[in-house]
């Protein structure tokens, strides 16, 4: 899953959720020198990510992709995802979703100093160009691609797989919604168990 999912899946753990957003800037143990409650929402991450990719749904998300982009078809889709989620945000939570986002980012500008140094460097872009909302349209999830087939230098041809969305809309978006509900209830309980483990 991509940011705004992992963001979602934290509850209201201000911390437990800046780790869970920034997960993918950390390696292997070096999750121990965060704050504890950071520690936790990375390792939750790291769940949600195992969970997710061995996901049949998400398996047959990602196969509608794999012969055009490869191994770029699961990152392919964990943008889709987050499109269809922030699309369908009033099916998950009563707050709008710019409002929630609004919060979010506050969170990230009090809890920098916390961040992996990659994140410490796109938080403030990510902001500027509130990367988070963009996602609820077709549009913005273009601009996403856009950015990260350049981070490729052009070899991910990320940048194309609109085309996909577009054509096969509706069963990605029947995928997300299948796969999304057995996430939800796999992450709260998993949330549950690593909150109890690091005691918080």
């Amino acid at each position: 899953m991509n940011f705004l999912a992992h963001i979602y899946l934290s509850s209201n753990n201000e911390l437990l959720t800046i780790g869970n957003f920034a997960g993918d800037g950390v390696r292997g143990k070096n999750y121990t020198r965060f704050p504890i409650a950071m520690q936790a929402g990375i390792q939750l991450h790291r769940e949600i990510d195992t969970f997710t990719d061995a996901h049949p749904i998400v398996r047959k998300s990602t196969k509608r992709l794999h012969k055009a982009y490869g191994h770029y078809s699961g990152v392919i889709v964990d943008i889709f995802y987050d499109h269809f989620l922030a699309k369908n945000w009033k099916n998950y939570s009563d707050e709008p979703l710019a409002e929630y986002i609004d919060d979010f980012y506050e969170s990230l500008i009090r809890n920098l100093h916390h961040l992996p140094e990659r994140f410490k460097k796109m938080t403030p872009i990510m902001i500027e160009g509130n990367w988070l909302l963009s996602y609820a349209t077709i549009d913005g999830i273009q601009l996403v691609l856009n950015g990260m087939n350049r981070r490729t230098k052009g070899r991910s041809k990320m940048n194309e797989a609109t085309k996909e969305l577009r054509e096969n809309y509706q069963a990605f978006e029947n995928d997300f919604t299948l796969f999304f509900k057995e996430l939800i209830e796999f992450s709260t309980n998993k949330r549950l168990e690593i909150e109890k483990r690091f005691n918080l």
